[in-house]
Formats: C-alpha cells, sequence, structure tokens
C-alpha cells in the first residue's frame, strides 16, 4: 500500500509540475521595445488610426469639430492632403482596401469611404456599435468597438462575417482601441494605457503584451498631451511605427521580447 500511496503522490507532482510548465509555455511573451527613428507629428492631431500604404502615411484624427483623414509626410510631419468630416462626427479608425480608405466615427454609427487617389468621399456604410479601430487583413475590414470583441467586416456589404473574443489566459481584454494588421497577427492599443496587445487574427489568443512606458520623450513636449494610440506597419520594408493622442513625436521601433534568455529583436 506505502509503495501505492508513493506511486500516487509522484504522479500527483508530475501532473503539477507539467502543467505548470504547459501553462508558462502557453503564456503570453512580454516585449519591451527599441526606438529606431523619431519623427515629428502634428501635436494637434488627436490620433486615432495610422496606416503606412505603399509608402505613404495616412492618419484618421479625433475630436468633434477637428475630426479628419490625413496624408502625412512621414519624414517632415507636414499634412499633404486633408479632408475634414462635418463638426458632427468625431472620427476614428482607418483603414485602407481595394483603393478605398476606410473611416469610422465614434458615436455616430457611420463610416465613410473615400477614393484613395482624389481623397474625395465616395461613399458610406453604417454598424451598430460604437467605431473604435480599424484595420485589414486584405480580404475584410476588422474593427474595434471597446469591448473584447474584434468585427471582420466584407468590404462590400460590410456585414460581420464572424468575430473573436481577444482572450489572455482566461481573461478577457477589453478597451481595445486602434488596430494593425502585422505580418499576420493584429496589433492592438489598450485604451488608457501604454500597452499594445499582440492577438492571434484566428482564435483570438493574446500571443505578446508590448509595454511602451517611457516612449513619449518629455522635452518634446509643449502642451498637454493624451494616451499611445496609433500603430502602422509598412509590410515591405517591415517598418513599424507608433504615436499618440496629441504627441508631438511618432516613433519608429524594435520589438525586442523579454521572456526569451537572449533578448531578440522581433521586429522592426
Amino acid at each position: 500500500m506505502r509503495g501505492l500511496r508513493n506511486i500516487v503522490v509522484l504522479l500527483s507532482l508530475m501532473t503539477l509540475v507539467f502543467g505548470e510548465m504547459g501553462a508558462a509555455a502557453l503564456a503570453a511573451a512580454l516585449y519591451t521595445y527599441e526606438v529606431v527613428e523619431v519623427y515629428p507629428h502634428d501635436p494637434k492631431a488627436f490620433t486615432q488610426g495610422l496606416v503606412i500604404h505603399q509608402g505613404r502615411l495616412y492618419e484618421g484624427t479625433g475630436i468633434y469639430g477637428r475630426s479628419s483623414l490625413r496624408e502625412v509626410d512621414l519624414e517632415t510631419g507636414r499634412v499633404v492632403r486633408e479632408f475634414n468630416l462635418s463638426p458632427n462626427y468625431f472620427g476614428e479608425g482607418i483603414a485602407i482596401l481595394s483603393n478605398r480608405i476606410y473611416q469610422l466615427t465614434w458615436l455616430e454609427h457611420v463610416g465613410f469611404i473615400y477614393d484613395l487617389d482624389t481623397f474625395e468621399m465616395v461613399g458610406e456604410f453604417h454598424y451598430p456599435t460604437d467605431g473604435w479601430g480599424l484595420t485589414t487583413d486584405g480580404t475584410y475590414l476588422i474593427m474595434s468597438d471597446g469591448s473584447s470583441t474584434l468585427y471582420f467586416l466584407d468590404s462590400e456589404t460590410f456585414d460581420v462575417v464572424r468575430q473573436i473574443e481577444v482572450i489572455d489566459g482566461n481573461e478577457r481584454v477589453r478597451m481595445l482601441n486602434e488596430l494593425e494588421y502585422v505580418a499576420g497577427k493584429l496589433y492592438a492599443n489598450v485604451w488608457l494605457t501604454d500597452k499594445v496587445v499582440i492577438i492571434d487574427s484566428q482564435s483570438g489568443k493574446v500571443e505578446g503584451w508590448v509595454d511602451f512606458s517611457g516612449l513619449l520623450n518629455p522635452e518634446s513636449v509643449t502642451q498637454p498631451v493624451d494616451v499611445l494610440n496609433g500603430i502602422a506597419y509598412d509590410p515591405e520594408t517591415e517598418m513599424l511605427v507608433v504615436t499618440g493622442k496629441l504627441w508631438p513625436e511618432l516613433y519608429q521601433v524594435q520589438l525586442v521580447e523579454l521572456q526569451s534568455k537572449t533578448a531578440s529583436v522581433i521586429i522592426k
């Protein structure tokens, strides 16, 4: 009997140990960052959406009476083209797909469609939730609404094709804001934090967290600023840039993993 008890205890210990090892293996990775380059950014831009498309930077801004869609020169921060929304709309996330720019609004449940070449508004679409972040995987528009749910929209009918819940372990990750599709993953700003969450675009499982604490250079700040918001990725050059609402600078960054024994650069 003593031998049997010993076997049971041993099996229990093995289950505990290997269970913990499995949980550790499944834990989301943690990242910090390295700044590669610093670019000027309009400190009056309440950044809600950020996109790099064919080497050009596009930005959607918010605040009633100040919301806009812009093309911005990355090197100088100069606004090249701009479409100002009606004061009745609070601009949110943007995405570019099939020579069209799509822009959400916050509480109005309406999005706008622009011709990429002319910057003219050519249509609108509607959705039942708040509008927060927007990106595309090349097939669908992907939208956040401040909850833990991400919605995949048909770009012609704007019907919800599918949706995923963003979950880290057993916890839903809420307050998902600006979105970017990066090398098959979804990156999302978590509102009111300096964190960006990396999400499996199929399952919604959280694969990583990036802590951007300390990114904004305090010496560059000459007026009140708001939170980190705005992620853009250029798949051709693998350049990743981030900024914040009313920030005077935009940062090209590299992500560096913290969990590995030797820190490794993940993406530019």
